[in-house]
């Protein structure tokens, strides 16, 4: 009897224990990670092969001209636009074009990755095999009125090109007055600052050439004459005057 009421009695306890015991609620599952926002700024592609400006510019020299030195320029704007948010919302050529505008902080790392990934980009454009290899229509008529001739246009802008002392950048160029000039840039500056249009570029840095030519620049720009595509530099004359 004893052990009959024990056990009706423990097996009471245990369902009022069990019936008793507060039901834990599960922790809500954690909130997806927030995707980081996409890259301000990507490797423009190139639109032809590297071997294809041979044999004026070398297929090794054009590999790592792009996918090094203009790649590096890309990775640190993607860093600096966490920094400078006008990065990711204005347009590069009205940032160029007003850099005493951009925070103290940030100024020289705009200047030189901005500027390097826009001169860069239009120095690939400049050099699309194919196409015209000596200017026409308006470009040709205004090259011939303020230089007297191609020629002597090249001359001019081979002069800029071997001016530049160190790094740099030559250009021909519409200034503010709508005219046609040859000007110089040190480092990666662009002509936007001066409030210039490029009609062409060519980059003067050594890694531009040295694979190719080592110290001898001239010998360089001498062959760059055979990449220009006037056909490009036409639509920027046309552009630049409009």
């Amino acid at each position: 009897m004893f052990r009959r009421h024990f056990m009706l009695g423990a097996g009471a306890a245990a369902g009022t224990l069990l019936i008793g015991r507060p039901a834990f609620a599960q922790a809500p599952a954690a909130a997806p990670a927030a995707p980081p926002p996409p890259p301000a700024f990507t490797l423009p592609q190139l639109g032809y092969a590297y071997e294809a400006l041979e044999p004026f510019i070398d297929t090794a020299t054009m590999r790592v001209h792009h996918s090094g030195h203009h790649a590096a320029f890309i990775g640190n704007l993607n860093t600096l636009a966490g920094q400078f948010e006008a990065l990711r919302s204005t347009p590069v050529e009205e940032i160029l074009a007003n850099l005493s505008d951009v925070p103290d902080a940030v100024r020289t790392g705009v200047r030189n990755n901005l500027g390097g990934h826009w001169n860069h980009d239009f120095f690939w454009k400049i050099m699309k095999p194919g196409g015209a290899k000596a200017p026409s229509g308006d470009l040709a008529a205004a090259i011939n009125s303020t230089f007297g001739s191609s020629a002597n246009m090249v001359t001019a802008f081979t002069a800029q090109a071997m001016g530049r002392f160190g790094s740099g950048w030559a250009w021909l160029v519409v200034d503010k007055d709508k005219k046609l000039v040859v000007m110089n840039t040190p480092y990666q500056d662009t002509p936007l600052e001066a409030g210039a249009r490029a009609i062409i570029g060519l980059d003067v840095w050594e890694h531009a050439y040295y694979l190719k030519h080592q110290n001898r620049r001239a010998n360089y720009v001498r062959d760059w004459w055979g990449t220009v595509n006037w056909d490009v530099a036409g639509e920027n004359f046309k552009k630049a005057m409009a």
